[in-house]
């Protein structure tokens, strides 16, 4: 019973700290307040990283702007649906236990890791 509860415990903790990200993401644009998280990596080396501009494309999604999302980081906005995918496929694994599986083939990391490289210095390069 104790498991149960703790999970419950967990779950509801998750979902609130969603809500409260969500709020402020939604609510304050991180372009326009100095105290938002700024990118070490580009801070001290000037080039972007693969997560540059996610902050801005996150308060871009939230208000329904995708180009202007997509224009601030492409990659994150292009595999926003696949990380959700992910995670609901680990909170429903023992429903669709395949897709899980899927997930966690050696191929598909792989790929993500090479796509995320790629992505790092392409957008250096030309800019993006």
């Amino acid at each position: 019973m104790k498991a149960k509860t703790a999970k419950t415990v967990v779950a509801a903790l998750c979902i609130a700290a969603i809500v409260v990200v969500v709020w402020l993401y939604g609510s304050i644009d991180p372009e326009k307040v100095r105290w938002f998280p700024k990118c070490i990596f580009l801070s001290l080396t000037g080039w972007r990283c693969p997560g540059c501009g996610s902050q801005r494309a996150v308060h871009q999604l939230l208000h329904l702007n995708f180009a202007a999302a997509f224009r601030y980081n492409a990659l994150f906005t292009c595999a926003l649906p696949l990380l959700i995918l992910i995670l609901v496929s680990e909170l429903l694994k023992d429903r669709w236990p395949g897709l899980r599986r899927a997930f966690q083939n050696p191929y598909f990391g792989w790929s993500i890791v090479v796509i995320t490289i790629l992505w790092w210095i392409l957008r250096n390069i030309f800019g993006w």
